[in-house]
Parts: C-alpha cells; sequence; structure tokens
C-alpha cells in the first residue's frame, strides 16, 4: 500500500510540477536551454516542500559592478555582465532573459531603479517636448 502511495504521490507532484512551470513559461522569457533546470528546480521546491527531499542551497551570484557604480549620468551598465548602455530593457530580456522587474528582483534593487541613463531620459524627454507631445493641438475640440 506504501508504493501506491508513493506512486500517486509522484504522480500528483508532476502534474503540479507541469501546471507550475506552464504557468511560469507563460508569463516569462526563458531560453530553452534552461526549461529542463526550470523543471527539476520546480519539482525540488515541491518536494521539499512536502518533506521528501533537501533543496540544495544555491548561492548568491556577485554583480559583474557594484550596484553604486552601474548607474551614471551617461551610461546604465548590467549587473550580470558588466557592459554600459543608454537603455538597459532591451539588453537584459534578450541577452539575459529577464524582464525588468524580474532583475531588479535578483539584484535586491528598488522598485524605482532605472532601466534608462538618466542624461538619456532627459534627452528624450526634452525631444518630445520640443515636438510638443503630451499638449493638445490648438483649434482641436475636446
Amino acid at each position: 500500500m506504501s508504493n501506491e502511495n508513493h506512486i500517486k504521490d509522484a504522480d500528483k507532484l508532476a502534474q503540479l510540477a507541469a501546471a507550475i512551470t506552464a504557468a511560469y513559461l507563460s508569463n516569462h522569457v526563458v531560453p530553452v536551454s534552461d526549461i529542463a533546470n526550470l523543471i527539476i528546480s520546480i519539482k525540488s521546491a515541491l518536494k521539499t516542500k512536502s518533506g521528501s527531499a533537501v533543496l540544495p542551497v544555491a548561492e548568491k551570484k556577485k554583480p559583474a559592478i557594484s550596484v553604486r557604480k552601474s548607474l551614471q549620468d551617461d551610461q546604465i551598465s548590467c549587473l550580470e555582465c558588466g557592459e554600459a548602455f543608454k537603455s538597459l530593457k532591451r539588453h537584459i530580456i534578450t541577452n539575459h532573459a529577464l524582464s525588468p522587474e524580474a532583475y531588479r528582483a535578483k539584484w535586491a534593487l528598488p522598485a524605482d531603479y532605472p532601466m534608462v541613463a538618466p542624461a538619456y531620459s532627459r534627452a528624450r524627454s526634452q525631444l518630445a517636448t520640443e515636438m510638443g507631445l503630451g499638449h493638445r493641438r490648438k483649434g482641436r475640440l475636446a
């Protein structure tokens, strides 16, 4: 009877891991090569929660550049690889498969940590203002 319960638990665990993986993948960009590791880590976490296995402790990754030095007026550096950019969002999505929210969470950054260099943001804002964006056109009925 114990073996039968073990099989039922394993099936339930596999179904639960598949559902969690599908939900995660529907909301996150994950390279195909990392999907197997994702499934394994989800199953390990579920086993740990049920008390039948112990999850190995992942070592905390160190940023390629210090958080303090990563943000300069004319550029913003990626904490994953250390490269400098004017805008970081596209880089972290395409090269590191991280959304801005996941990037901030991974490196324990505040929610208002910018994804664009401050000088670049000011220049784009000034350009938009000069073009009249954000203002209603004269003579147009509301």
